[in-house]
């Protein structure tokens, strides 16, 4: 299976608390790029090869998934599927112009109209003549060993490779209540020869055809780690000669700076489907690039390396959890061993000693005008705003997993002290798996999140978070020199709103379509106030026109605005009703 379900409930698409095949490079390449861009969600301008690489997988794995008919030899075969490139270059053009206008900022001298359509056609050409080596491979191969249970209209995958000719297959078809979305096929039927007749070459293209992303599904399909500490998405999956081979597809060539990352991302994912299948093992690996149709493959890892692997990646995973806390320095003290010139570098080459010497400032120099800002009164700085605290009280109520407001699957419950009561929620899903046994009695919260949703005060707990008896609490803090007494915040003095002003250092705004087809937005802010950076987020009708006004390198005023956090990072959230936005030129 190329793809499934999380295991604990958690959320079908991306999460900061998850390694994946994407962070796993970057952090390997640069831990601070890491944490910069994939942690805290800091974003650097957009560039027509990041929009590229989508359109054009995209395009090339909708043309894998036609049905030639009456094709007699392996020139026809290549004609027909060259008689579509045309069109879905053109799909390419028009779907890459809709991403990059949907883009904020760009990267300095790049444009969509310096993208020529002749480029993609030339790399999807490419990644067809690659394609066909394998459907030559299985022609000369009699079909391979699954040609009769094809014939026999057998299911030989669970999860088969998609067609047009045949309806998608959803990771979790109960929340798609769309008919249409359920049941859309093109009519594309395949002629099987009878058993006893050689493969011909459309069913040499039809059993070859590898599993690959369906464009017509809407959710993630990915795999999940058992212990859902880990996912990867996969590109393309070879299964039709009786071996697994995992592919990544490159729009580019092996020639890029980013090249040296594909055979740890590769490994990542035999590694993951390993651990998803049982301790089955892939037969394969490899790299197609469609700069130029070459293709590179690699040596799949021993079990030893596969041992090796699960240990780094679950100690990285760790390191990756535990990076990170309360509103962001920036920039670091401390040197950062990576340059402008590393792959996907930008801001984590920049730093300032202790004693105020830069490193790369024209970074946020080109981006803010300044590198020093003053705050003023009703602002606070950032790092003002509150992290963790203390509380106590008893459970009078639980329920969830149900979705929170990024829909994501969490547990809750309630909490009563003093005649107050309050919402706990896990700030990212199975997070904390035992909210909902904890003790009867009265309990103390330790190391909560303070925040806020739709007006009303709630806490938020995550793996740094311990819920204890009273007198267990007591004990906790006294080994840490610290009194329970003094540490405790009464439920009506929680603070869950700040006053923040900073420069916009980046921004970005999202669209998306969630599990149950219906659409979401969402624009992300980042500003800075000389010394911290912190996410700000808008969902849905809270974006306005103002908001949408607002421009890298202003300087912003939010008052009341929602404290939140996202993988223990603080995180301000507008809510149109009571934040106040001023913008400076």
């Amino acid at each position: 299976m190329p793809f499934g379900k999380p295991p604990l409930g958690g959320p079908l698409g991306k999460s900061r608390s998850r390694l994946s095949a994407s962070g796993l490079t970057t952090f390997l390449r640069c831990k601070r790029q890491w944490f910069l861009n994939s942690k805290l969600g800091l974003s650097s301008p957009l560039n027509t090869s990041q929009v590229l690489g989508i359109v054009i997988e995209e395009a090339f794995c909708e043309i894998l998934m036609k049905r030639p008919k009456s094709i007699e030899s392996l020139i026809e075969l290549k004609d027909w599927c060259y008689g579509f490139v045309d069109e879905y270059a053109s799909k390419a053009m028009s779907n890459g112009k809709n991403l990059w206008d949907q883009g904020i900022w760009h990267e300095e001298g790049n444009t969509w109209e310096m993208v020529e359509k002749e480029s993609i056609e030339y790399r999807l050409k490419c990644g067809l003549d690659i394609f066909l080596q394998e459907v030559k491979s299985c022609f000369e191969s009699d079909g391979g060993p699954y040609l009769q249970k094809f014939r026999n209209q057998e299911q030989v995958f669970q999860i088969p490779s998609p067609a047009w000719g045949e309806e998608p297959i959803f990771p979790v078809p109960d929340k798609v209540n769309n008919f249409v979305l359920r049941k859309w096929a093109l009519d594309e039927q395949i002629a099987w020869r009878k058993n006893e007749e050689n493969v011909s070459w459309c069913e040499a293209w039809e059993i070859a055809r590898p599993w690959v992303k369906d464009p017509r599904v809407h959710q993630p399909q990915r795999l999940f780690h058992p212990d859902g500490w880990a996912a990867g998405e996969l590109d393309l999956v070879l299964r039709w000669d009786g071996r697994t081979r995992i592919i990544d597809i490159k729009s580019g060539n092996s020639g890029s700076k980013f090249a040296p990352s594909l055979i740890h991302q590769l490994r990542f994912y035999s590694w993951l489907w390993k651990e998803t299948h049982d301790g089955k093992k892939v037969d394969g690996l490899e790299g197609w690039y469609l700069d130029g149709g070459e293709r590179v493959c690699y040596e799949v890892p021993s079990d030893d390396e596969y041992d090796s692997m699960a240990i780094e990646f679950k100690e990285i995973h760790s390191e990756m959890q535990n990076s990170g806390e309360g509103p962001v320095s920036f920039p670091s003290p401390v040197p950062s061993d990576c340059s402008k010139e590393t792959p996907g570098c930008y801001w984590c080459s920049v730093s300032r000693d202790n004693n105020g010497v830069w490193e790369n400032e024209e970074i946020v120099e080109s981006v803010t005008g300044y590198l020093n800002m003053e705050v003023s009164l009703p602002f606070e700085k950032l790092n003002m705003i509150p992290s963790r605290v203390t509380v106590k009280g008893k459970f009078t109520g639980s329920w969830g997993p149900l979705p929170n407001h990024f829909s994501e699957p969490v547990l809750g419950a309630m909490l009563s002290s003093g005649g107050m009561q309050i919402t706990i929620e896990e700030s990212e899903p199975g997070v904390f798996p035992n909210l909902h046994n904890c003790h009867n009695g009265e309990v103390v919260i330790i190391d909560a999140l303070p925040g806020v949703w739709r007006g009303n005060s709630r806490l938020y707990v995550d793996s740094k978070t311990k819920i204890l008896e009273y007198t267990e609490a007591e004990n906790y803090l006294k080994s840490k020199n610290i009194e329970l007494s003094e540490s405790i915040t009464r439920l009506g003095l929680l603070r869950t709103r700040a006053n923040a002003e900073g420069f916009v250092i980046s921004v970005r705004k999202r669209k998306g379509v969630r599990l149950d087809g219906k659409p979401w937005t969402m624009l992300n802010l980042y500003i800075w106030d000389g010394d911290n950076v912190v996410e700000v987020v808008a969902f849905g009708s809270s974006i306005n026109s103002q908001l949408e006004s607002i421009k890298k390198g202003q300087k912003i005023g939010l008052i009341g605005a929602e404290i939140g956090w996202r993988a223990g990072l603080p995180q301000l959230r507008i809510d149109s009703r009571n934040t106040r936005i001023t913008i400076n030129p």
